[in-house]
């Protein structure tokens, strides 16, 4: 799928951020890789300095939640089981908008590659499309059988895949005014589409509930390749930057490192874990990062000297 060979991890380097008084449910850096946001059960969101792992700020006004910074790194997007989106400014640390419209739970949230459109999705089935300067919506996409799980956008942005516990993965073409049209549906999985990430290269990887990953080529609807190792359900996924590796946090306490271009699995991350919620690695693929379920802690792994070098 890629050509290169991807580097290791080297386990034993482990940092530890601990302030949660929930479990982890989402981690993701900002575009320079200076920062990690966390979202914890304890209703709050953390932002963190990544190389001394000092806390920045504690955000309250949420129930659980999921987190994502926008690709230019000027805002971040928390989710809530209160049936709202915050949107909030980084460099002034406070809440710019507070988006109302879904009727549940609200667990997936993403942004278009320019920053300018955010997706939601939830427990009532629906996703919505947002304009993030306005706070305004732009379309309701409406479809999917079951509760919305998943979400993000293919790195040309006029496409958007959500996955639901309908066991499905949606693709929607977002060109062409107002109207967004359902374009194709991915099958394969056998239980809830759990987690979604696109590849630099746009490939789509989807984690579920069924304990595998799948690897498609959206533009063919081809299933290039099952990732199989978890014992229990697949919480997230994450390429790194360069494609060649996909990082999944099951729901156990392991978090697996893949060769996209073999399926092979060449690291088992475990011993230090409880539940692992979440993982994402940094914008230069050097750290792992990883949120787990003890109520107190998200940990980042380093990659080896060889690794790192190349």
């Amino acid at each position: 799928m890629n050509s290169g060979a991807p580097g290791t991890l080297a386990v034993g380097r482990v940092k530890f951020y601990c302030r949660h008084r929930g479990e982890v449910n989402s981690s993701t850096f900002s575009p320079d890789g200076q920062r990690l946001l966390t979202a914890s059960e304890d209703g709050c969101v953390y932002g963190w300095e990544t190389q001394s792992g000092r806390l920045l700020w504690k955000l309250g006004g949420h129930t659980g939640g999921f987190c994502r910074f926008s690709p230019d790194g000027r805002l971040f997007a928390s989710t809530s089981s209160d049936c709202t989106i915050r949107l909030w400014d980084v460099a002034k640390v406070e809440c710019l908008q507070v988006l109302k419209g879904h009727q549940r739970s609200v667990e997936t949230v993403s942004f278009s590659p320019d920053s300018k459109q955010l997706a939601s999705g939830g427990w009532d089935k629906r996703v919505m499309l947002w304009e993030v300067q306005s706070g305004q919506v732009l379309r309701h996409l409406v479809g999917h059988r079951d509760s919305i799980q998943s979400s993000d956008f293919a790195p040309s942005s006029d496409c958007l895949a959500t996955g639901s516990w309908d066991s499905t993965i949606r693709m929607w073409d977002l060109r062409g005014g107002t109207g967004a049209i359902f374009h194709q549906e991915l099958e394969g999985h056998r239980g809830n589409i759990s987690c979604l990430c696109f590849s630099a290269f746009g490939l789509l990887a989807s984690g579920s509930w069924d304990k595998t990953i799948h690897i498609w080529k959206p533009s063919t609807r081809s299933l290039l390749v099952q990732l199989k190792g978890h014992v229990t359900w697949v919480k997230s996924i994450a390429f790194s930057p360069d494609g060649l590796q996909l990082a999944s946090a099951g729901y156990s306490h392991t978090v697996k490192v893949w060769d996209c271009n073999t399926g092979r699995c060449t690291d088992t991350l475990k011993g230090v874990l409880d539940v692992a919620h979440s993982c994402a690695f940094t914008p230069d693929g050097k750290l792992l990062v990883s949120g787990t379920a003890d109520q107190a802690r998200c940990q980042v792994h380093c990659k080896s000297p060889r690794a790192a070098q190349r």
